[in-house]
C-alpha cells in the first residue's frame, strides 16, 4: 500500500512527471498550480534533470500550502505522477525516507546523494 504524502516538513518540492505524449498536459497542469496556489513552477525538463527517470516539472511550495496543492494535484494530475518529497537538508532521506508518490512511483537515481 502506497504511503500517502504527510505535511511534516516546512517546505517541499512536488515533481509532475511526464513524457512527449503528455508534455502539454503536464505544462497546463504546472500552469494551473502556479495560478491557483502562488507556488513557485520550475522548467518544464523534457530531458532527465537530476535523480528523476522521466521528464519533469518542479513544484515548490511550503507546508502552509501542502493541505491544499497535495489533494488538488492527486485529483488533477490525470494520471500523470507526481513525486512529492520534504525538505530536510539532507537531500538523500528528502528523496527516500520523505518521499511519497502520487500515481506509479518510479525508481529513482539517488547515486548524486550517496555519501561517499
Amino acid at each position: 500500500m502506497p504511503r500517502r504524502p504527510v505535511n511534516v516538513h516546512s517546505a517541499y518540492h512536488a515533481h509532475v512527471y511526464f513524457d512527449a505524449a503528455t508534455v502539454a498536459q503536464a505544462r497546463a497542469l504546472c500552469e494551473e498550480a502556479g495560478r491557483l496556489f502562488h507556488v513557485a513552477v520550475g522548467r518544464v525538463h523534457e530531458k532527465l534533470v537530476g535523480p528523476h527517470p522521466r521528464w519533469s516539472c518542479q513544484l515548490a511550495f511550503s507546508a502552509a500550502e501542502f493541505d491544499r496543492i497535495v489533494p488538488w494535484l492527486d485529483e488533477h494530475r490525470g494520471g500523470l505522477d507526481v513525486f512529492v518529497h520534504g525538505l530536510s537538508g539532507d537531500a538523500l532521506k528528502d528523496h527516500t525516507d520523505f518521499a511519497y508518490w502520487l500515481g506509479q512511483d518510479w525508481p529513482l537515481d539517488l547515486r548524486q546523494f550517496q555519501r561517499g
